[in-house]
Order: C-alpha cells, then structure tokens, then sequence
C-alpha cells in the first residue's frame, strides 16, 4: 500500500483526528520495548529506523557486513521477510525462495552473505549462531525486543525523514522519534537532509553522513535515455540516482513499496520503455519481484552507501569485532 500523502508533511484536521490513537500506538510500542530480549553470543548489529518503509537499511546492512567480512568476521543477515509468507526461522535459499516466500529484501541479502529469515528474531539469531555466524546484522528490528543489540543505528532517508513527526496511523513513526534514537549509538543520515531530520534528534546525538552511490552498470546508462520504474518506499531517491549519473530520464513509473510485478505489469512497462525508445531500468530489490521470464529485458541499477567518514563506522564496529573470537 501507498502512504497517506498526509504523512510527509503539513498539517490538515486527518493527522490531528487520528492523533488519539496513535498515541495508543505509541504507549504500545513503548510497553514492547520494554521486556527484555535474548541475548545472543556473538554482536548484534541492528540497521532500523523510526519510520515505516524504507530508509536506507538494506543498503546499510550490506555495508556493515562487508566491512565485518574485511576483518575475517563471518556475518549473518537476519530480518522479518516482509512481504513472504514463511515465518522461520529458515536460511534464504535463492534457489528455492522467491519473494513471496521470504520477500525481496532477504532475496537481495542472501545474494551477498547467510540470510535468516524469522518473526522471532531470538530464534532466527539463535539458528544463524548454530550454522556458524559470528556476528548478526540485522535489517530493521529495532521496533523488536526479542533479541538485544549490541549497536543499533537510526538511519535516516534525507530526503524524506521523519515525515509530518507524528506516530502511525497519524503519520509514518513507529514510535516517537527520541524513543527511538534512545536505543541508537548514532544515526545515519542517507543524503542531505533536505527534511530538517537532525533537528528532532536528541542533542549531542552523532551523525554519520553517507550518500547512495550508483554501481557501475549506471555508467553505461550515461547519457541514454532510460525508462526507469519502482516499487519502493522512496522512488524519488532512485530516479535522482539515474539523473546524477547522467541517464536521460524518458520516463517513470513509481509503485507502491514492495508491489508484486506480474506479467501485465511487465508488458505495460516494456511497451512503455519501447514506445520512448527507452532502456527500462530498475532497482536491484525490484528485479527479484520482477516474473523470470521477463528479468533478461530489464536493466538493474546497483546502489552502494559511500560514507562521508569511513572512520566513524569502523570506530563504532571496532569493539563489537574485537569480542568476536577467531578459530585457532
């Protein structure tokens, strides 16, 4: 589903009407938060935001364990599965998963490194612990007091976030924002922060900048038109990306976050793309929902997190991977 435009700011009697219940959702969400979790051997490193949808988690946690893999640490992925129906614990399988099984977001992990999926994430940590992980990161969880974490990180989608600042169903927070950042060592801010984000945060907080940077298939789209189309939480972010790598932007078709492509859609969208004399591009989270049959006439676009200071994430790992220990 869309989110409410009411959601990314100003005001309107919507948001004030529904302000009774969220402050509901908050006191419930706080009353969760407040048992406690499993705590599991090896570090946990939890990516996860104040807001629902996306922010940049995915990309995060993919940056935190390759650094993890540069010092020999054998990281896990562990998330929920939005969007798939298995509830796990289970490992990610490419081969036998699709995103209907445990959702695009774990296909695109277990691409890179051991991917559990599970509601409960103390299970899902304890069978990703059991098959040899030495360390967890975790995409999103941070609203989850099952498992304890040894350093969350508030990431921040520049563009976007915090919204109009009010608690779901009034506005996109999962809880109030100091409530959140609370539990964080640090935020991460994705991108400028054109929304006053760092304004709510508490002060004294750190911030680490980072900006998303295009992988270098976006080089051979420079300077050609491209008939980009998306079903994520922010698809402004991704149409900016192709623009700033000089892609000629033909044409756009956003969609609501995690849409489930079907053959139709598929047609439409590459009838589209040809009728502009266009290459139809996409994100790499969408191309696992795309239908087999039609991935081969689809051009995915890569994005990686550049930090602005490399040093600070490490500083932040450096004790977590030092408790890690190493096989004689």
């Amino acid at each position: 589903m869309r989110a409410p435009e009411f959601w990314s700011g100003g005001g309107g009697l919507v948001p004030i009407l529904l302000s009774p219940v969220s402050a509901i959702y908050a006191a419930a969400t706080a009353r969760r938060m407040a048992r406690p979790g499993w705590q599991a051997s090896v570090p946990v490193i939890c990516c996860g935001n104040a807001t629902a949808g996306g922010a940049g988690k995915t990309t995060a946690a993919l940056d935190i364990a390759r650094r993890l893999g540069n010092r020999g640490i054998a990281a896990h992925f562990l998330l929920r599965g939005y969007g798939g129906r298995l509830k796990g614990p289970i490992r990610v399988d490419p081969a036998q998963h699709d995103s209907t099984a445990v959702g695009d977001e774990a296909l695109l992990l277990a691409a890179e490194r051991p991917t559990w999926v599970a509601a409960d994430r103390a299970a899902g940590a304890q069978a990703a612990i059991a098959a040899g992980a030495q360390a967890i990161v975790m995409d999103d969880g941070l609203q989850n007091p099952t498992l304890e974490k040894d350093l969350s990180l508030l990431v921040i989608d520049g563009t976007y976030g915090f919204g109009n600042g009010r608690v779901i169903p009034a506005g996109p927070l999962r809880e109030p924002v100091a409530a959140a950042a609370a539990r964080c060592r640090a935020a991460v801010l994705v991108g400028e922060d054109e929304a006053g984000a760092l304004a709510a945060l508490p002060p004294g907080m750190p911030v680490l900048r980072a900006r998303l940077v295009p992988g270098p298939e976006a080089e051979l789209l420079a300077g050609q038109p491209v008939f980009a189309f998306c079903g994520i939480a922010n698809p402004r972010k991704f149409f900016t990306t192709l623009q700033e790598a000089g892609a000629f932007l033909a044409g756009r078709q956003a969609y609501a976050d995690h849409y489930p492509f079907d053959e139709g859609d598929l047609r439409d969208l590459l009838a589209e793309a040809e009728s502009l004399r266009a290459t139809p591009v996409t994100t790499r989270k969408d191309f696992v929902r795309i239908p087999p049959a039609f991935r081969n006439r689809v051009t995915v676009v890569t994005v990686r997190l550049e930090w602005e200071e490399p040093v600070a994430i490490e500083t932040l790992l450096e004790p977590l991977a030092a408790r890690v220990p190493m096989p004689a």
